[in-house]
């Protein structure tokens, strides 16, 4: 079935509308995740450091590091 120059018009208006949005969405996605990577770093960098002052008083208290 061919298409009349409109429908084709419209299928391809389509097209390229919807390619960019999902450049656009694909763009949002791999910032968000840079976001939530940076945040699980800084996350994991307190986490290190509490477990240092942790490990630290348990040997101050002598007793076992759980």
């Amino acid at each position: 079935m061919a298409l009349s120059k409109e429908q084709e018009q419209f299928y391809q208006t389509t097209l390229d509308m919807t390619r960019k949005q999902i450049t656009d969405l694909n763009t949002q996605i791999e910032e968000e995740l840079a976001k939530v990577k940076e945040r699980l770093a800084e996350l994991q960098n307190a986490k290190n450091a509490a477990k240092q002052i942790y490990d630290g008083a348990c040997k101050m208290l002598g007793v076992e590091n759980d």
